[in-house]
């Protein structure tokens, strides 16, 4: 009787570690994914002076360049506040660098390959917009970017769903067809679109294809992930210009945008980063959470118009310190940074009267600027720091821009405090979050940041792939059982004996 309840007893206690080691090795196993990344190059690349054949666009540091810069987010803003009112491992395959022109439209670019066969785009990336979108079966867009030095046209890729082996429309009835911005075409028994940037826009309709990606580990996986996009076949404004060369690859919130794409088909975590190194390189990367160093702030969620939106509870510059409260975008589309009152007059006034340079004229958008003598070849900014709500500091290690050849012929060499005063919509930009990597996490939905060069991490291991991790665990669950089951045999024999 005795040893009948022993028995009973072993067998349940192992039959408990079974189910347990079961679980634990279950929860391992959604833990690990696949990252994609790809390398950022700073505006006016030579990429893509090279790709569009031309050697005349500025250098950077210049005022040219930095008049560009200013242009270009001017129009951006005023596409951000009409949308507020209205309610960045694998890389690309086939290449893995971004790049951004400012006399283009929009900061960073990249070129991806969609379709079979495969066709190569040059696209903007915009964390302020969801759809990933391509100049389609064109009846109004650019097809071709003049070159000056050249006096050429430079024929851009056109992408066509009839082409493309891979391709079909997306049924009205589609769960991707609910958005007020889309409707349904009866001509063409598809999704419609309309996506409104400012005075530019593109229209058309929804199309599901395959986005060819590559691991940047040696030699290169090659991944091709269905999505939806966009077959823009009319646009306007700037993007009649080339306002963004060759489509739009958005980094937001929906359903539809790619990061969100990538992280329900469980090739990567639902989070991605991007990091502005301080020479104007970086990086971007899909599933990318962070390390466990990161410190981290909630999103305040929006239903009517979602985006990384932060809450600010202090702003200190050196020892002077405020408890004013405000919310804040985090977007990288914008060069620089754009904030409302008392918050702009609190920071600028606070590191202008600890500036030891001597202030000049106001130069573009920036009220405060500062002469530096000939021999002068640096400078000291007083500390910004600002807390988040939840506690963590972001210190903001570039709050100025450097002009390297004379403003107006009356001094060699000056610097801006690159904060620019806003109306109604805080917005950090790409200037505040240099020196970091910028975490979107939206399984957590909360911002991490951690200090970084963008290159120390670059060659990031190879973590398995979602189905890789499944083997893994099936093997390790079944050594598992034949050892519980080994010991569990030699118990019966013992207490059998």
């Amino acid at each position: 009787m005795m040893s009948s309840i022993k028995m009973s007893s072993v067998i349940g206690s192992y039959c408990l570690m079974l189910i347990a080691f079961t679980c634990w090795i279950n929860a391992k196993s959604g833990e690990a994914f696949e990252t994609f990344g790809f390398d950022i190059h700073h505006r006016y690349s030579d990429t893509v002076k090279q790709f569009l054949n031309v050697d005349e666009l500025p250098e950077k540091g210049t005022v040219e360049y930095y008049s560009a810069m200013a242009y270009r987010d001017h129009h951006l803003f005023k596409a951000r506040r009409l949308a507020t009112a209205a309610k960045a491992p694998v890389t690309f395959f086939g290449g893995n660098e971004s790049h951004n022109n400012n006399d283009l439209g929009h900061v960073h670019y990249s070129f991806i390959t969609v379709g079979t066969p495969a066709l190569k785009f040059l696209v903007a990336l915009a964390p302020g917009s969801d759809l990933l979108w391509l100049p389609c079966d064109c009846i109004t867009c650019a097809t071709s970017v003049y070159s000056e030095s050249t006096e050429e046209l430079l024929e851009l890729n056109i992408y066509s769903p009839s082409k493309s082996r891979t391709s079909a429309p997306v049924p009205c009835n589609s769960t991707m067809c609910v958005k007020p911005k889309r409707g349904c075409s009866s001509s063409l028994n598809a999704c419609s679109y309309e996506e409104i940037y400012g005075n530019s826009s593109t229209s058309g309709i929804l199309v599901n294809d395959v986005l060819h990606l590559g691991t940047n580990v040696i030699p290169q996986d090659i991944v091709d992930v269905p999505i939806t996009l966009g077959c823009g076949k009319t646009q306007t404004g700037s993007f009649l210009d080339g306002g963004s060369i060759n489509g739009v690859l958005g980094l937001g919130m929906d359903n539809i945008s790619v990061p969100s794409v990538l992280a329900n088909k469980g090739l990567v975590a639902n989070s991605f980063s991007l990091c502005f190194g301080s020479d104007g390189q970086g990086r971007v990367v899909f599933g990318d959470k962070g390390s466990p160093l990161r410190k981290t702030t909630p999103f305040n969620l929006q239903q009517s118009n979602p985006n990384y939106n932060i809450t600010v509870t202090q702003i200190a510059v050196k020892n002077s310190a405020t408890t004013t409260e405000f919310t804040a975008i985090f977007d990288s589309g914008f060069a620089f940074t754009y904030l409302t009152e008392p918050t702009y007059s609190f920071i600028v006034k606070h590191l202008d009267s600890l500036i030891t340079e001597t202030r000049v004229e106001p130069h573009l958008n920036f009220e405060y600027c500062y002469g530096l003598r000939s021999t002068q070849d640096d400078y000291t900014v007083p500390k910004l720091i600002l807390t988040m709500k939840g506690g963590s500091q972001f210190t903001v290690t570039s709050p100025t821009l450097t002009f390297v050849t004379s403003l107006n012929g009356g001094y060699p060499l000056a610097y801006c405090l690159a904060i620019v005063e806003s109306d109604d919509i805080n917005i950090i930009g790409e200037n505040f979050m240099t020196g970091y990597n910028v975490v979107f996490d939206r399984e957590e939905m909360v911002l991490g940041w951690e200090e970084s060069d963008c290159y120390g991490n670059k060659e990031n291991s190879r973590t398995p792939k979602p189905n890789d991790v499944a083997r893994l665990s099936s093997m390790t669950t079944g050594v598992l059982v034949t050892v519980l089951l080994v010991i569990l045999f030699q118990h019966f024999i013992i207490l059998s004996s």
